[in-house]
């Protein structure tokens, strides 16, 4: 017979302890490794009829619970709401912070997605917004209005970089009282904690680095708030339905646990592309916010730490037809949308934003991935000639 021992629980203080074990419970009366998919969409009454934690999977299920308890104990907040997409994550956060005939501010270089999203479904609430270049805290100040409820940011923003100091936007919304909140994506939790600056709430599009293989589309808001517009939003996740899969949530438990392995190769693979390519005859110009030369390095190294993250953006020496050809010639690089996998993408933005584009002609956005560095530079080098 098996003996039983008292264990001593040991509080995992480093984060590649935490990515691995948050989330998880050592009290699973299967003691699986690796936790089962729980596939049912529904779950069994107790003998009293009383409902058990878990009842249907829209409202609460075991796989969504555990990635949302990870993800939680790696950005250090008081809870974590994920959602089965970046976007649905932003929808959950402006229908629940916004009413009839509010204002909010956004970045001039904010995701074309997010600037879509409220453009054209927020339009019958009349809600209006501002487009604003967030590197002067003076322009934010500018743009308020009497009924403005919103202030989102982005820092580093895409595709073009951009660094939004995040400690003046939180003291000037707090002057206002205006709720805040931060697309965190290129930075993850691993460079830059918003909330612990301030910020209410925090969005990540996990389809990005916390997937890392291009195989899982999701989004998480996290906050510290515990108050009615926060308790809101759980509901709106519960009600709408705009749930991950238990598959995709079992997907993303895994991914996180890699994630303080994975990320910081990217980030020293895009620091030394970006140099390189800061010093090419035919890129006219880099967007990197590690390189000296960038416009807010300086703000960049007060609130990011172990890093400047994985996306370059490069403006290609010519038009649109010669970013297209280069990104043509690559071979190692895929032309294809999105970011933050260990594979290196590629992605000429204006094509990509649809009826509105936001980015110049020549522009070609870069995410770094996990290969080795002189492959990567050698494939750009036989690209740009």
């Amino acid at each position: 017979m098996e003996q039983k021992v008292n264990k001593k629980h040991t509080k995992p203080n480093h984060l590649t302890t935490i990515a691995v074990h948050g989330g998880t419970s050592s009290d699973d009366k299967d003691r699986d490794i690796s936790q089962p998919i729980h596939l049912s969409t529904t779950f069994e009454r107790n003998k009293d009829g009383s409902i058990p934690p878990f009842n249907y999977t829209r409202a609460n299920n075991p796989n969504r619970e555990s990635v949302e308890n990870k993800i939680s104990a790696i950005e250090g907040s008081a809870a974590a709401i994920a959602f089965a997409s970046g976007l649905a994550a932003i929808n959950a956060l402006l229908e629940n912070t916004l009413k009839p005939g509010s204002h909010l501010i956004i970045p001039d270089d904010c995701y074309h997605g997010t600037r879509s999203l409220i453009e054209t479904f927020l339009k019958r609430w009349d809600v209006q917004f501002s487009e604003v270049d967030m590197t002067g805290i003076a322009n934010v100040e500018a743009a308020i209005q009497p009924q403005t409820n919103l202030i989102l940011i982005e820092t580093p923003s895409n595709p073009q970089l951009k660094i939004t100091n995040i400690r003046e936007i939180v003291s000037l919304a707090k002057k206002h009282g205006i709720t805040t909140a931060c697309d965190n994506t290129f930075a993850t939790p691993l460079l830059q904690k918003p909330l612990e600056m301030g910020i209410d709430y925090v969005m990540y599009s996990s389809t990005k680095f916390f997937s890392g293989h291009s195989d899982i589309l999701g989004g998480v808001l996290t906050t510290n708030l515990e108050d009615e517009t926060s308790s809101r939003i759980r509901e709106y996740q519960k009600t709408a339905g705009a749930v991950p899969s238990p598959f995709d949530c079992w997907l993303l438990n895994r991914s996180l646990s890699t994630l303080p392995l994975r990320f910081p190769v990217q980030c020293a693979n895009a620091a030394a592309l970006a140099v390189f390519l800061d010093k090419h005859s035919n890129v006219e110009k880099v967007f990197y916010p590690g390189l000296p030369t960038h416009v807010n390095h300086a703000i960049a190294k007060q609130q990011m730490q172990n890093g400047f993250g994985s996306i370059v953006s490069i403006l290609v020496k010519g038009g649109q037809q010669q970013a297209l050809q280069f990104a043509g010639k690559l071979s190692l690089f895929k032309h294809a949308t999105s970011l933050g996998g260990v594979e290196s993408l590629v992605e000429h933005r204006r094509s990509a934003e649809g009826n509105h584009p936001l980015s110049p002609e020549n522009l070609i956005r870069i995410s770094v991935g996990i290969e080795h560095i002189d492959d990567l530079m050698e494939d750009m080098k036989q690209a740009l000639g």
